[in-house]
């Protein structure tokens, strides 16, 4: 097929429609991405609350500098560990709670 019979979106809209079309975005899978949203969301809230600077925060935990950036841009999915390692010096933790 040529790339002249490909259509490609133009906005964020047309994506997440064309993505739902071919089912990669499920309402589950949606559900993953707002939860890994809220999280991160969280964190840079927690760090920014508190004044502490990516810098900081590696000292703090022995996280690497760039990996917490790469987090915090959403670059990356964080193991439990790692993200918990983060939270702990800002005050915070994660919890198991039920779904809505």
């Amino acid at each position: 097929m040529s790339n002249t019979n490909k259509r490609k979106a133009t906005s964020w809209t047309e994506h997440e429609q064309e993505m739902r079309e071919k089912g990669i975005l499920t309402p589950e899978r949606e559900a993953e991405i707002q939860v890994e949203v809220d999280i991160l969301q969280a964190l840079i809230e927690a760090r920014r609350e508190n004044k502490i600077s990516q810098r900081k925060l590696e000292e703090l935990t022995g996280v690497n500098h760039s990996t917490i950036n790469r987090m915090e841009k959403g670059d990356n999915s964080p193991s439990v560990s790692t993200l918990l390692q983060v939270l702990a010096p800002l005050g915070k933790t994660l919890k198991v709670v039920p779904i809505e």
